[in-house]
C-alpha cells in the first residue's frame, strides 16, 4: 500500500503549486459536468468548457500534444452541444428527451472514430516539430517509432470523441463509450503520473454507469408518456 501511495505522490513533487491547484480545479469541474450530464441538465456544459479549457493549458504545459488536442475538440463540441441543448428545452424546464442510437449513427461513428484515430497519429508523428514550437529551421528526424500509449491515446481519443458526439445529440448509447475510456484513462493516467485527473476517471467511471441507468429509465418514462 505504502508502495501504490509513493507512486501517486513522487510525480508531483517536480511540479509547480500551480499546476497541482489548476489540474484540481480542473478535475473538480470535469466531475461537476458529468454530475449535471447524469441528471440531464444543462449545465454540464459551462462546467465541462471550464474544465477542458484548463486541461488544455495542462495537457500542453506538460507536452501532451494528443490530449491537449482532444480537450480543445471538447471544448468546440461542449459549446455545440450546448447550444442544441438550450434549443431542445422547454421554456420552463433545463432538462432534454432522449434517444438511443441508429445503424446511421453507429455508421458514423466508426467513420469518427478511424479519422480520429488516424488524425492523433499523425500528431504524434510531428512530435519533435510540435515539441520545438514549430521551429522549422532545425532538421528533424520523423522516423517515429510509435509506442504502445500512443496508440492507446489515440484509441482513447476516438473513443471519446464519439461519445461526445452522441451526448450533443442526446444518444443514450454515448455512455457505453465513457464508460470503456473512462476505465482506460484510470489506467493511463496513473502510468504517466496524474493521480489528481486519474481519480477524477475513477469517478467519471461510476457516475456514466449510473447515468446510464438513469438515462434508460429516463427513455423509458418518455416513451410510456407518449403512449
Amino acid at each position: 500500500m505504502s508502495e501504490f501511495i509513493r507512486f501517486i505522490i513522487e510525480p508531483y513533487q517536480t511540479y509547480t503549486f500551480g499546476q497541482i491547484f489548476i489540474e484540481t480545479i480542473a478535475a473538480v469541474l470535469g466531475i461537476s459536468s458529468v454530475v449535471f450530464s447524469m441528471k440531464r441538465n444543462i449545465w454540464v456544459y459551462p462546467t465541462g468548457i471550464i474544465s477542458t479549457f484548463l486541461y488544455i493549458f495542462l495537457y500542453f504545459s506538460w507536452g501532451l500534444y494528443g490530449e491537449t488536442l482532444v480537450n480543445l475538440y471538447y471544448t468546440i463540441m461542449s459549446v455545440y452541444g450546448w447550444i442544441l441543448w438550450y434549443r431542445n428545452t422547454e421554456a420552463d424546464q433545463i432538462h432534454v428527451k432522449v434517444g438511443w442510437a441508429s445503424k446511421l449513427d453507429y455508421l458514423k461513428s466508426i467513420v469518427f472514430f478511424g479519422f480520429t484515430f488516424l488524425f492523433i497519429m499523425g500528431t504524434y508523428y510531428f512530435r519533435p516539430l510540435i515539441e520545438n514550437r514549430f521551429d522549422f529551421s532545425v532538421s528533424y528526424n520523423f522516423q517515429h517509432h510509435y509506442s504502445i500509449i500512443d496508440f492507446t491515446d489515440a484509441a482513447l481519443a476516438g473513443i471519446f470523441f464519439v461519445g461526445m458526439w452522441m451526448i450533443a445529440k442526446r444518444i443514450i448509447d454515448n455512455l457505453i463509450f465513457w464508460i470503456i475510456g473512462d476505465l482506460a484513462m484510470i489506467f493511463l493516467l496513473l502510468y504517466k503520473g496524474y493521480a489528481i485527473s486519474s481519480f477524477q476517471y475513477l469517478i467519471f467511471t461510476i457516475l456514466a454507469i449510473n447515468a446510464f441507468r438513469l438515462w434508460r429509465r429516463d427513455f423509458k418514462l418518455q416513451v410510456s408518456k407518449s403512449e
